[in-house]
């Protein structure tokens, strides 16, 4: 039997908008087994981005518990919360996030330098990274120099730089035609089967949720059948 990397019990998070009170999430439950691949489906405003924000430790719940790898995210501290997203979690977003002042290369390389790992090994481990992904003679450009499709492998290496248990990744295919979101979806089954990476991907479009092994559905809020 599997371990579960990722465990949610009944989270709930609202937030405050003029004065009012939104409930973003109302009670979901969700378990993700290490090696699995899960797609969170649902309509603009079902809570999605929320969901994967609390499972990424970039926020913590109202209340309900969060257990990622062991730790209980909710306990962390600041510090603590920011270790951890830098030793086992990536992320991937609709619009790739990549830093224009830096090369695709120092775009990749940048978790593990964050991490105090030396230029030669984050530059070295880019680099391979970079020719698995088939986007090596990109390395000494910038973002703005290559197409949509290349920097959303570019931002997918630096995700997976630092060998994470969980790759994040909200609407991953969002920015892109239907040719390049497709080849990001075979790099993603390549990252769970291979290497046995756990993802949690977010969209609103069955095609692409029709990569992952397990799809959850979400409205209101809530985790619905």
């Amino acid at each position: 039997m599997p371990e579960s990397i990722l465990t949610a019990t009944d989270l709930q998070r609202s937030y405050i908008l003029s004065e009012a009170t939104v409930p973003a999430l109302r009670g979901v439950s969700l378990s993700l087994d290490e090696g699995s691949f899960t797609a969170i489906m649902g309509p603009s405003g079902c809570g999605k981005s929320t969901l994967l924000q609390l499972c990424g430790a970039m926020d913590k719940p109202d209340s309900g518990s969060l257990r990622l790898a062991g730790d209980e995210i909710s306990k962390l501290t600041d510090e603590e919360l920011t270790l951890l997203r830098r030793t086992k979690i990536g992320f991937v977003f609709q619009f790739f996030n990549l830093l224009p002042t830096l090369t695709i290369q120092e775009n990749i390389a940048m978790p593990l330098l964050l991490a105090r790992q030396s230029e030669k090994i984050a530059f070295d481990r880019a680099r391979h990274l970079a020719s698995q992904l088939g986007i090596e003679h990109r390395l000494g450009h910038y973002p703005n120099q290559i197409s949509g499709g290349e920097a959303q492998r570019a931002a997918l290496a630096r995700a997976i730089i630092h060998e994470p248990v969980l790759l994040i990744a909200d609407e991953p295919t969002g920015s892109l035609d239907s040719v390049n979101g497709g080849k990001v979806l075979e790099l993603f089954q390549s990252l769970n089967q291979d290497l046995g990476i756990s993802i949690l991907m977010a969209t609103h479009d069955a095609h692409v949720a029709q990569a992952a092994k397990v799809t959850i559905h979400m409205k209101d809020g809530k985790v619905v059948l």
